[in-house]
């Protein structure tokens, strides 16, 4: 899944397409395996941990990443989902798609959060994350655990966790899947063409 902010501005009749394969699957796994082991050791263990995937891109790879915790650990890590449509700030500036849901099974108060997201790129999405975390209690730390960070950063937004820096121009973007990284870019379809 494409990052956030490609995804809910996306020009009408135009898809991505692949350019170039930056990750294969592999590397994701092994960047996933990292980042596991990272937040180990950062936290000493998992006292107190749980991860939180961000609506849509992040939540397939917390989730992996919640249950490798749990190979490397042997322990269950709280896993949870969260849809930040509604608390992003440029709300009125397109069309809010709050199709996905929002589901933190635990109290987040006095716990350290990991927020996981596929892309990393203005920090928007990130600051709706935390704002939307913020609502929901007080996290004793919260950190930021990310595939992709692509530069190009509006806010003051800095990832803990990072499995590839990518620099890319502004106009690229950037694809995650299950089968690895991709740069591309959106192009027309015929139909928006007007060729039927």
């Amino acid at each position: 899944m494409a990052e956030e902010e490609r995804s809910s501005t996306r020009p009408k009749g135009r898809v991505f397409v692949a350019r170039t394969q930056v990750m294969d699957s592999d590397e994701v796994r092994r960047a996933l395996v990292r980042i596991a082991h990272e937040i180990v050791e950062r936290n000493r263990g998992l006292k107190d941990v749980v991860v939180v995937g961000i609506q849509k891109g992040g939540v397939p790879l917390a989730e992996r990443l919640a249950s490798m915790l749990r190979e490397i650990e042997g322990t269950a890590v709280p896993f949870g989902t969260m849809d930040v449509a509604f608390y992003r700030d440029d709300i009125g500036m397109h069309p809010v798609k709050s199709e996905e849901v929002t589901d933190l099974p635990f109290d987040v108060t006095g716990r350290t959060v990991v927020l996981f997201d596929d892309v990393l790129f203005t920090g928007r999405t990130v600051r709706a994350a935390l704002e939307s975390l913020a609502e929901r209690g007080r996290a004793s730390a919260v950190q930021l655990a990310v595939m992709v960070d692509r530069g190009h950063r509006e806010l003051p937004i800095r990832p803990d966790f990072v499995g590839k820096n990518l620099p890319t121009r502004r106009d690229e973007l950037v694809e995650v899947a299950e089968d690895g990284v991709m740069i591309g870019d959106l192009v027309v379809t015929e139909l928006d063409r007007g060729i039927r």
